[in-house]
């Protein structure tokens, strides 16, 4: 009887998938054959940054045009579904045309929408309601945030629907292109690396440095100088300004003292890898007011692949546990994304005998947050995929059962941040 039920389960919730499917491969390929296309920009024509419709006029052609179409290519490949169950699995037909039905309500609404029923947008068209958003884009499934950059950020990624899987697939559930991005640790190995593949991802970057160099890039034969802003670690709120036009931080500077154990290694250690990048986190967060900074910026932490593994330096992997649990802590109220960057041993003048190297894991990391990865884990120790999301979500339930947001402030706290 068991088996019956998981069968049935899996013909109706695949009609309904096969049907999500179908409308996002539809999205896409509108967007780059174009008679579709004339067809889906009105869809484009409608809404104002804000969510509001230009008029109700197009807001209804628009549905006529690109909402009803699309519900009748869906109900057409429903109907392959439910035929195929027909031929081969007739036991299963009747729960194979679920997705039928289910897509028979996004072309009655359509309709409704279309026809100017009153009412029908605030009841069926959810993804385009005005009003503030009240938390970041989403990860699995494609809330008003998510859906508002596919209008106002780039039109050529975040097509989903309804469930993310397709963009994830594709690489189109975070778009760097155009935007403004921010790199701490900028003149060390993979700093450089991130730069790097940011750039040829369209970003534009800024390199934050201790250093009193600028950075550059080497791109084939040609030589590239990038923005660079020197900051100290203590001064953090210098950089105040410049957050306001950066759309992600990318926090990535540290230090490893080894073996040493003093108290000054223990100060230093403890202000570099964790409190600086801590105060950097909290100022960007106050730069997060309107919907277009909720929806367009992101805050990525290199925690390290020392946050749930031994490290061998003891003070490199206290300092990125401690900076792993605040990020864990401040990312279940986070007014924006926040990604962590779970790195194993890479070559660099912090680790010299690391065995993977930077520019590989930089890729990976570009690529993963594309696919809209929340935790990027870039490691060759397989321990390292169990370990971490089960410290990770043992973590994040202990922490949101035994705590409470707090009164929201407009700047971290001053304090003396000099090191010994």
């Amino acid at each position: 009887m068991l088996p019956i039920w998981i069968a049935t389960v899996a013909w109706g919730l695949g009609s309904i998938l096969w049907a999500e499917l179908v409308r996002d491969l539809y999205h896409a390929f509108a967007h780059v054959w174009q008679p579709l296309y004339r067809l889906h920009v009105w869809h484009h024509r409608v809404f104002r940054p804000n969510l509001t419709p230009a008029s109700e006029e197009i807001y209804q052609q628009a549905h006529w045009r690109n909402d009803v179409p699309e519900a009748l290519v869906m109900l057409g490949f429903g109907l392959l579904w439910w035929l195929g169950a027909y031929l081969f699995l007739p036991s299963y037909h009747w729960v194979a045309g679920i997705g039928c039905l289910y897509t028979l309500c996004f072309l009655g609404s359509a309709i409704a929408r279309g026809s100017g029923v009153p009412g029908a947008d605030r009841l069926t068209d959810l993804t385009h309601q005005p009003g503030p958003f009240a938390t970041p884009p989403s990860q699995w499934f494609v809330n008003r945030p998510y859906h508002w950059r596919h209008h106002f950020d780039n039109q050529n990624a975040y097509f989903c629907g309804t469930f993310t899987f397709i963009d994830k697939l594709m690489g189109t559930a975070l778009s760097l292109k155009g935007k403004t991005v921010a790199v701490t640790g900028a003149s060390g190995t993979l700093g450089r690396s991130l730069l790097l593949h940011l750039h040829e991802a369209g970003a534009k970057v800024i390199a934050l440095t201790s250093g009193n160099e600028a950075v550059a890039l080497t791109l084939e034969s040609e030589t590239l100088e990038v923005n660079t802003v020197t900051w100290q670690i203590g001064q953090e709120n210098d950089l105040a300004a410049l957050f306001e036009k950066v759309d992600i931080l990318i926090l990535n500077h540290g230090m490893n003292v080894n073996g040493d154990r003093t108290p000054e290694a223990i100060a230093t250690s403890y202000q570099v890898n964790a409190f600086s990048a801590w105060r950097l986190m909290e100022l960007f967060f106050t730069t997060v007011r309107t919907n277009q900074d909720i929806a367009r910026k992101e805050v990525w932490v290199n925690t390290s692949e020392a946050e749930s593994n031994p490290a061998f330096s003891p003070l490199y992997e206290l300092t990125k546990r401690t900076l792993g649990d605040l990020v864990t802590l401040r990312r279940l109220d986070a007014p924006c994304i926040v990604r962590k960057l779970i790195l194993g041993p890479f070559k660099s003048n912090l680790n010299p005998i690391g065995v993977m190297s930077a520019d590989w894991v930089a890729k990976q990391i570009v690529k993963q947050a594309k696919a809209d990865n929340r935790n990027i884990i870039v490691t060759i120790n397989p321990l390292t995929f169990i370990t971490f999301p089960i410290k990770e979500l043992l973590n994040s339930v202990y922490f949101k059962l035994f705590s409470r947001p707090g009164i929201k402030v407009s700047q971290p706290p001053e304090t003396n941040h000099s090191l010994p």
